[in-house]
């Protein structure tokens, strides 16, 4: 993939812009409560960094490894927990960060892991991007940053093949 050719669909200055509305509202919710925000590696690293700093509670930050994509450009509609330990979240506020929804599965497996395993005070669910069109579950985002068309994505944390995450903006490419 030619970088040069990348569209930009979200600039910098509107991600920033719209984290802010986002941990507006979930300040609001959680009215200083301690929080522990679960990113999900590596695609929420950029998204997941920039909101805590906007938020205004105690909080503890852990990180866990799924994969569904395998290098391509469509998920493989399988979830591979690479690294999903955690610490005791009973009786806990749980924000799970993500940087985008699309079929769900991820979404749905993660919400399951969690209900199996901790009896939380809260579980939310935070995705920087939504993408409803390809939803295969019933899966919602509590929070989202955007709503997304079917397009490939790369760009503030989204990858093709692991490379693109350190662009500022999110773009896409009419080929790849």
């Amino acid at each position: 993939m030619d970088i040069n050719k990348l569209k930009v669909l979200f600039t910098e200055d509107e991600i920033q812009r719209r984290i802010k509305e986002l941990s507006e509202e979930m300040n609001k919710f959680y009215k200083g409560e301690e929080v522990y925000a679960i990113c999900v590696l590596k695609g929420a690293v950029m998204f997941a960094t920039d909101l805590v700093k906007n938020l205004n509670m105690p909080l503890k930050m852990e990180f866990i490894r799924l994969s569904s994509y395998n290098g391509g450009t469509t998920t493989s509609g399988k979830v591979n927990a690479v690294d999903i330990s955690l610490p005791d979240l009973n009786n806990k506020n749980v924000l799970i960060i993500e940087d985008i929804v699309d079929t769900g599965l991820t979404a749905k497996f993660l919400l399951d892991f969690m209900n199996c395993n901790f009896h939380t005070k809260s579980t939310k669910f935070c995705s920087l991007l939504d993408k409803k069109i390809k939803r295969v579950t019933e899966v919602e985002p509590d929070y989202y940053g955007f709503e997304v068309d079917d397009k490939f994505l790369v760009g503030y944390g989204l990858d093709y093949d692991g490379y693109y995450r350190n662009l500022r903006y999110i773009g896409y490419a009419d080929k790849f």
